[in-house]
């Protein structure tokens, strides 16, 4: 009989600024999920997961709300219910929906997703409106739009609420449905001082993600009107969503509402302090004053290094691991489990991965 292979030790970063998603249960979330009342969430009978929905759909002012296992399942049963087979939806070239959820728009619904090119994530009213193809019988037909609050790839960009009411105002205008992709809506809250039911307000369907910058384990929330959820429900039972005692995981999400929230405001101002030191490294393109919740981009080209070698610096010779974001695009997210004593080595790091590269000598 063979010997088993060895299990090669994963090596942990010291300091982990990959993604808010890689955050980890606090001992008091611990705790508070180890005691949830439990039951068959499949049945309504879950106490816990009864909690988290209704929290949430008082939250973001809407009649009811699901919990769903990811926020990817959150956005393709919101795209998957609003349009038919050979629709076309806009959104803006960064969008978590185009970029981000392996062609789910076209694979499970059959729906086009058109890319608008904003600033930073963020596209213009005027832009939106130039967009909806006039109707034509040899043309997809525009049904709907989705905005991204916070535009991840947008480093973070918050959506103006001007903004926000003139596209969805259009869009009403035109007979189009609108969806917001709230992964980090909360982030945009606390930033900007405006309540999530304000911003999702504007929007005939919202999820927010619980497991980025709230700091729970598992799952989204995907909030509407009650017979938008009941339609909901049935595509989560179709696609395998629906659990049974998930109120191991959904009183995460409950202890994160009521407490993680408003401390997204560290965050915050860790990512500004974190991007006025990144700014002094010489060979980094970096822009501080875009930085405006939590994620940081920046870019490498001039030290000669793509963004995967950097970030391979930084994590062997540092332990701390950054994203690679594209051929030169570096992102850092601060998030729950990073504080700001940790920023000088963040800092060590970014720096001495610049200085490996081959930046032109100083006339």
């Amino acid at each position: 009989m063979s010997t088993p292979a060895a299990i090669t030790p994963v090596k942990r970063p010291v300091v982990d600024l990959y993604s808010d998603t890689i955050t980890l249960p606090t001992p008091e979330m611990r705790a508070f999920m180890a005691q949830a009342p439990i039951g068959d969430e499949q049945k309504g009978e879950d106490p816990s997961v009864n909690e988290l929905t209704a929290m949430a759909a008082e939250l973001l002012g809407k009649e009811a709300a699901v919990y769903l296992p990811s926020g990817t399942m959150c956005n393709e049963i919101a795209l998957a219910l609003h349009s038919r087979p050979g629709d076309e939806v806009l959104a803006d070239a960064t969008a978590h929906i185009i970029n981000y959820e392996v062609g789910g728009p076209a694979a499970i619904s059959g729906i086009n997703v058109r890319a608008l090119q904003g600033e930073r994530g963020v596209f213009t009213p005027e832009q939106f409106r130039a967009a909806i193809r006039t109707p034509s019988r040899y043309a997809p037909r525009t049904s709907g739009v989705v905005i991204e609050q916070t535009s991840n790839a947008g480093g973070g960009t918050v959506w103006p609420l001007e903004t926000v009411a003139g596209i969805t105002g259009i869009a009403r205008e035109h007979g189009l449905w609108t969806h917001m992709d709230g992964a980090r809506l909360l982030n945009a809250s606390v930033a900007s001082g405006i309540e999530p039911v304000t911003y999702a307000a504007h929007f005939d369907s919202v999820f927010i993600d619980l497991s980025k910058g709230l700091g729970a384990p598992v799952g989204g929330l995907l909030a509407g009107s009650h017979a938008f959820i009941e339609e909901a429900w049935r595509l989560k039972q179709r696609w395998g969503g629906a659990m049974r005692q998930a109120g191991v995981v959904a009183s995460a999400g409950v202890y994160a509402l009521r407490h993680h929230v408003e401390r997204l405001a560290e965050d915050h101002a860790n990512a500004r302090r974190l991007a006025a030191e990144l700014a002094g490294i010489p060979g980094l393109v970096i822009h501080p004053e875009h930085v405006e919740t939590n994620i940081v981009l920046f870019d490498v080209a001039a030290t000669g290094l793509t963004a995967a070698e950097f970030g391979r610096h930084t994590m062997d010779e540092y332990g701390v691991r950054v994203s690679v974001f594209g051929p030169t695009t570096v992102r850092v997210v601060t998030h729950l489990d990073f504080t700001a004593d940790q920023i000088p080595l963040a800092v060590r790091a970014i720096a001495g991965a610049a200085a490996s590269g081959t930046l032109p000598a100083a006339a």
